[in-house]
Order: C-alpha cells, then sequence, then structure tokens
C-alpha cells in the first residue's frame, strides 16, 4: 500500500474518501471495531444511549478523580467512544458545531500555522450538505458534501427557551454561521431522520474503489520504525499478527485515547513514561498529555404542561409512522434540542464563549433512568437530582451546563504494553479552581434563563428541592460553597476527550505534531484526529474532527481542494 491510515472515525473514514479519490493512490484503513451497517440503534437518533456499552463502544473508564465525579462509583467517569465504522460519529450526539472562530485563531497564533478561522471555514464548507431552510442561504454553510445538517427539533421546548433566551437579551443565532453567541435549535448530523455519521458519508459511498481497502475487526498494536521512519504497522486480526508495510507514510486517526495508546506502543512519548515500561524510546514527545474534556452539571425542571418527550409520545404509533414515512417527529432527534452559547466572565478581554448550554427535552420512564444511571456510572442516592425518582410520571427537561474552556489539564499513559489494555485515562477534573468559578457563573445564568417569565407560566423558576442533597446540605441554598459541592459531585463528561497529541511548531516542547500534522522527529508517521487540537474547541467536537481529516488530505496530498470555495466566499474571509 502506498498509505495505511489507522482509524475509521470521524477523521479516518474523511481521509479514506479523499485519499483514494485518485485510482494511483492505494489505501489500507484499519478499523478495531466492526461494521455497524445494519445497527438499528446506530441509525435512529433518539436510540443513540442503547449503542453505548455494546460491542461497539471501547467502554473506557477514567481513573478515580481527586476533585471530582464525587457522585459517580468509584469517583470514576464512563467514557465511550466508537468502536466502529464511523467512530464516535456513529454514537454520539450528532449536534453539529463547528466552534468558534477564536477557538482556530487561537491555534493559529500558538504555531499552528495555516489553522486559523479564515483558513479551516471552507473545509467545514466542503463536507456539509446543509438541509435547514434558513441556513441555506447562508455562505458560512455548505450544499454539495456528503455530510448531512439537518433540524433536531420535535417539541414546543426549543422555541420557549429562545424566548427566554431574547428576555435574557440574546439573539436567536446561526451557531455555526457569523456570531455563536446566543440562541440556536440544534443542528444534527441527520438524513431524512437518519443518523449521517462519516461512514455513511464518506467512508461506504468509497468503499467500491479498488484502491481503498478496509479491514475491520483489526487492533494496531505498533507503528513499524526503522531509523527514524514509520514503514508500516504491526496488527492482530482473529488473534494472529500480520505486519503490514508502505511506501509512503501511516496516518493515525484512532482517535484522542486510541492514537496516543499506539504511539505510546511505538516508543513515541515521554521517555521516562516509556522507559518505566521498558519500551526503547523512537521520540521523546509529550504524547497523552495536555488531556482536555468538556464536562457538564445538569439541572432538571418540571413544567406543569406537557412539554417534554416522554415514553408515551415516543411509542405512540402515530410517532413512530412519522418517522418511517416523513423522517421526523420524536425518533428523528437526540433530545438535544437548544444550543445556547454565552460568555459569564465580564472581565475577561477574549470574545469567547466559556459555557454551552444544551436543553435536553427528554422525560425518563423507569427503565431509561435506570439505563441513564448505569451509563453515566452514578451512584443510586443521587438519582432523584438527575431524574425525578419519586415520581416518574412527571414531565422534565435539563439544562446542560457544560464548561467550554477548561484550564484543567490531564493524561492518558498506557497500564502496560498489551495493545488490548485500556490505558490510564485521567482528565484530572476540576483540578483548576477557575474551572468551578466559571461552572458556577454558568448555573447562575442558567437558573435566571429559568426564572424568566417565559418560563414562570409553565411552573418554572430559580428554585428547586430536588437539586437538595445531604452531600451539599450543610451549605446554604444558591451560596457559591452549595453549587461549588453540587459540581464536584454531579460532574460528567460531554464525551469530548481531545489534545493528547497537539499541534504545534516544530521547535515546540509541547506540541507532538507539526502544522502539517507530522509527528516530531519521525518521517512519514501523521496525526489527523481530535487529538491534535491545541486547545479544544467551543462545543461538541465531531465537525472540528472532520474539518481536520479534510484538511489533512489536502497536506498530505499537496493540493488545495478549496480554492473555488475560498473564492465564492471572499467576502467572509477578508473580514475575518
Amino acid at each position: 500500500y502506498i498509505r495505511l491510515s489507522v482509524g475509521a472515525g470521524s477523521s479516518g473514514s474523511v481521509l479514506a474518501n479523499r485519499l483514494s479519490e485518485d485510482p494511483s493512490n492505494s489505501v489500507l484503513v484499519v478499523e478495531a471495531g466492526g461494521s455497524g451497517e445494519w445497527s438499528v440503534s446506530i441509525a435512529i437518533p433518539f436510540l443513540q444511549g442503547l449503542v453505548l456499552q455494546s460491542k461497539h463502544d471501547w467502554g473506557y473508564k477514567t481513573e478515580p478523580q481527586k476533585f471530582a465525579c464525587k457522585g459517580l462509583k468509584d469517583q470514576r467517569s464512563y467514557w465511550p467512544r466508537g468502536r466502529v465504522l464511523g467512530g464516535s460519529s456513529s454514537m454520539n450526539g450528532m449536534v453539529y458545531v463547528r466552534g468558534s472562530r477564536h477557538d482556530f485563531d487561537d491555534w493559529a497564533a500558538n504555531g499552528c500555522q495555516g489553522w486559523s478561522y479564515k483558513d479551516v471555514l471552507p473545509y467545514f464548507i466542503k463536507s456539509e450538505n446543509i438541509q435547514i431552510s434558513d441556513c441555506k442561504n447562508s455562505d458560512y454553510h455548505g450544499k454539495d458534501g456528503p455530510l448531512h445538517v439537518s433540524s433536531g427539533n420535535a417539541t414546543p421546548l426549543a422555541d420557549i427557551f429562545g424566548d427566554a433566551m431574547e428576555e435574557m437579551g440574546y439573539r436567536t443565532v446561526d451557531t455555526n454561521g457569523e456570531d455563536m453567541i446566543g440562541y440556536s435549535k440544534t443542528q444534527l448530523t441527520t438524513k431524512n431522520g437518519v443518523r449521517c455519521d462519516t461512514a455513511k458519508a464518506f467512508l461506504r459511498p468509497a468503499m467500491s474503489r479498488p484502491n481503498l481497502h478496509v479491514s475491520i475487526n483489526t487492533i494496531v498494536s505498533k507503528v513499524i520504525i526503522e531509523n527514524g521512519r514509520a514503514v508500516g504497522i504491526k496488527v492482530i486480526k482473529d488473534r494472529v499478527e500480520h505486519v503490514i508495510r508502505c511506501n509512503k507514510e501511516v496516518i493515525l486517526s484512532a482517535g484522542s485515547i486510541g492514537t496516543p495508546q499506539i504511539l505510546l506502543l511505538s516508543g513515541i512519548g515521554p521517555a521516562e513514561h516509556l522507559n518505566e515500561l521498558r519500551i526503547s524510546v523512537q521520540a521523546d514527545l509529550p504524547v497523552g498529555q495536555n488531556l482536555q474534556d468538556h464536562l457538564f452539571t445538569p439541572l432538571s425542571f418540571f413544567p406543569n404542561e406537557s412539554l417534554s418527550v416522554t415514553t408515551g409520545k415516543l411509542l405512540n404509533p402515530t410517532s413512530i409512522l412519522q418517522w418511517i414515512v416523513q423522517g421526523t417527529g420524536y425518533l428523528s432527534i437526540s433530545g438535544l434540542e437548544g444550543n445556547t452559547f454565552v460568555k459569564t466572565n465580564a472581565n475577561d478581554s477574549n470574545n469567547y464563549p466559556d459555557i454551552q448550554m444544551h436543553l435536553y427535552s427528554v422525560s425518563m420512564s423507569k427503565q431509561a433512568r435506570d439505563r441513564a444511571l448505569e451509563v453515566v456510572n452514578l451512584k443510586p442516592e443521587y438519582a432523584t437530582v438527575v431524574t425525578s425518582t419519586e415520581n416518574l410520571s412527571k414531565e422534565r427537561f435539563q439544562i446542560f451546563v457544560i464548561l467550554l474552556h477548561p484550564k484543567s489539564r490531564g493524561t492518558i499513559k498506557l497500564r502496560s504494553t498489551d495493545p488490548f489494555d485500556h490505558p490510564i485515562i485521567d482528565p484530572n477534573y476540576l483540578s483548576e479552581s477557575e474551572d468551578v468559578e466559571t461552572m458556577i457563573r454558568g448555573i447562575r445564568f442558567a437558573l435566571k434563563v429559568a426564572n424568566t417569565s417565559v418560563f414562570n407560566k409553565f411552573g418554572i423558576d430559580d428554585t428547586h428541592p430536588h437539586f437538595d442533597m445531604p452531600s451539599w446540605r450543610r451549605y446554604k441554598y444558591g451560596t457559591d460553597a452549595y453549587w461549588e459541592e453540587y459540581i464536584r459531585h454531579l460532574t460528567f463528561t460531554v464525551y469530548h476527550p481531545s489534545c493528547t497529541c497537539a499541534m504545534g511548531r516544530k521547535d515546540d516542547p509541547e506540541a507532538v505534531v507539526d502544522p502539517n500534522l507530522r509527528v516530531r522527529g519521525i518521517e512519514n508517521l501523521r496525526v489527523a484526529d481530535c487529538s491534535v487540537m491545541r486547545n479544544i474547541t467551543s462545543g461538541n467536537t465531531n465537525a472540528p474532527t472532520i474539518m481536520i481529516g479534510e484538511k489533512a488530505a489536502d497536506l498530505i496530498l499537496q493540493r488545495d481542494s478549496v480554492k473555488d470555495i475560498k473564492q465564492r466566499i471572499r467576502h467572509i474571509l477578508d473580514k475575518v
């Protein structure tokens, strides 16, 4: 093969398609998981939770957290990651958020030349096929790409939340348009009510090409490095080890956990850690450092009218028929119906949003509640805070308060030299007090939204006894100390681990890859997934990971596939 690509996830599937467009370029994609093509739980958006802890999930768990996750069993967070074609795009909440322009400009200012907002916007547009009528005439959106982006709403709550934000002084915006600060109805990667993951959008349409081969259920144990050059990979398939060599380069797209694990097993990483495991050091680089993740704390509210998605509504024959015939209705959504980005720190001169709020419109049945508690690893005694255990017939919705730019940094290290052993994952959540301060501001903002006249008329306000638990009852309700304890107990991942092979200048000691995504000190080896993010983006990370795959293909093939898009949106690029 000319090129070997490891991982067929959000970025790897894009790479497979783009690299194999040239018939002379032979590409092998190696994927640890299975096909997942006929999985109903992958296809139907509302059933996304059934993919978690299935055969399509790596099922990672973090180390016990010292400063957070106190309400979780053993203080460990469950981290699902996709082990299937499409990777985590086949099991995520499908929310399409590109991030703030300031995220990418910050990357560029810190040594990631060629990754400013002006540089990456054309690649977002290239991938996209926007289906939302309000966005179709916007030059910020693409109309010809394979990735379908649709509306994700089915209940009145999305409009109610928008009205409440307007009362707070925030505009309704296009999250992926000119300015993301404000309120937006959720944009989802779905097509006709069915998940549009990267396997469906990019990989499967290309798999008939004779120069593209895909090997599923294949574990990569290491990259083969000879004289400082990557020449192939060792893989294990059907319990047999094989060596696969390539002529040009190896590209790792195994994600923010898988990619650093493979690099470390290959002798690329912190020398001290590799020496502990008696792994020969090929390059002393900060692999597995700089781990960043979005975390959230939920706030539950109980309206006095029927507003949310209930089991009865979901299983109603009319609802099911609506999805089958029209691709709409409750089964076509993920439950995340509203998206708000706000800046809560008035003293910060940056124009970044620091808090994201998801509106989650689902009222759980007992079975769904028990499943949810298992998935998030929550101790049973905290169920009353997350769900209304005493009265499951009550309707409920939640506001997820999300920390966008954590100051806390974690690590990923090898547990052993066995490629089948999960690595040691320590996100080090809330180790920096500034993260707690930002989350408290976010909660206070969410409670102000709940206390608007718009929500008041549905029996909602900002005081709820179900927030109360013995763990933080010693503090007065509403004080900073009260909310800090609440946050440190109810700390949940948003499933966005990133930045473990950070990009930077060639001479940057904190960088693993250079701006061309080449691993420093090793020839013919690149990384192309969300592990290369310099810092985590504002919002859900699937869209920027797809963008990384698009741009990586151009870097590898030394071409400019978005030249026409740049020309078409020149009026936008000239002012950013």
